[in-house]
This record gives structure tokens, C-alpha cells and sequence, in this order.
């Protein structure tokens, strides 16, 4: 299954199952290789704390039994691990997710500037100081990374309607 298409297989299998006291109106589903990250907005309860973060906790604790079933039957279904968030007022919280460990080699250059940042206590570690990186670009160059994004599933589509293959070609 191609990126794309998981995205929204996966996405519609979350937005059928997901009942309104758990999530109102439209989630966000973010699907990789290793987990699916479903954040929605916390409808409104009678009752309820009035600042956002009191209210993400509230409703965290709420929908917990009914999260994990429906947790548990996605991982059962597309063999990745679910993580939860929620918005509110503008305030938007993970309950859980992972932490994947990515391996790469640097030359001395950037690890300079890794360990500049451990010493500078921006990060404890070279593996914080290389996510703190990453978080970075991905707030100052969001357009951009869209962009790209979007440009990515071109080409996927593009691969997808190959005449040249085999397993396609009619």
C-alpha cells in the first residue's frame, strides 16, 4: 500500500469508527511507517475545566477505555502502533507517541553543531539535539516541506500508473 493510499485508508477507518463524544468534527491522522497519530478536537461537556490544557486532560481520562479498543483494533489491523492527541481552543496536546530510533552518520561539522547545542543546554544528547533540529526545520520551513510533500505524491502517482509494469500493464 502505497503512503498516500494508507494515509486514507487509514484516515477512514479512524473517522468511522471514532464516535462524536470522543472527537468532534474532523481528525487529523497522521499515518508513517510506524504509527498513526490521531488528534481531534474535544467537544464541548457540560462541566468542563475552562482553560484548554484542563480540558485536554479531562477528556483524555474520559475517552482512555475507548481509545484503547479502538487502539487496539488498528494495531491489530494495519500493524502500527496508535498514538492520541487532542485540541482545544487553539491548544493542541499528544497523550502518547513514539520516539523511533533513527540511525545516520555525520561528519565532524555537524557534530560540532550538535554538541554545541548539548553544551549550550539546548539538549542533553546529540540524538535531542539532532530532534530539536529537526523540529526546527519543520516549523520555519513548513510551506515548503508541503510543498514537497505534495510534489512526493505526484510522483507516487505517477509510479503507480506506470505502463511499463508488469504487474499493471493491462
Amino acid at each position: 500500500m502505497s503512503e498516500s493510499s494508507a494515509q486514507t485508508t487509514i484516515g477512514a477507518w479512524f473517522a468511522e469508527r471514532i464516535p462524536a463524544e470522543i472527537y468532534a468534527g474532523a481528525l487529523s491522522v497522521t499515518v508513517d511507517a510506524q504509527e498513526i497519530v490521531v488528534i481531534g478536537d474535544v467537544p464541548r461537556t457540560d462541566g468542563d475545566p475552562e482553560p484548554p490544557v484542563e480540558r485536554i486532560a479531562a477528556h483524555r481520562e474520559r475517552t482512555r477505555a475507548g481509545r484503547i479498543a479502538i487502539a487496539q483494533d488498528a494495531e491489530a489491523t494495519f500493524g502500527r502502533k496508535v498514538s492520541w492527541g487532542a485540541r482545544a481552543d487553539g491548544t493542541e496536546r499528544l497523550y502518547t507517541h513514539l520516539g523511533v530510533p533513527v540511525m545516520t552518520r555525520l561528519r565532524q561539522p555537524e557534530r560540532l553543531l550538535l554538541d554545541t547545542l548539548v553544551e549550550g543546554g539546548v539538549a542533553r544528547s546529540r540524538s535531542e539535539a539532532l530532534a530539536w533540529c529537526a523540529r526546527l526545520v519543520g516549523e520555519r520551513e513548513s510551506e515548503w516541506l508541503a510543498e514537497l510533500h505534495d510534489a512526493l505524491a505526484g510522483v507516487r502517482d505517477a509510479r503507480s500508473r506506470n505502463p511499463f509494469d508488469r504487474d499493471t500493464a493491462s
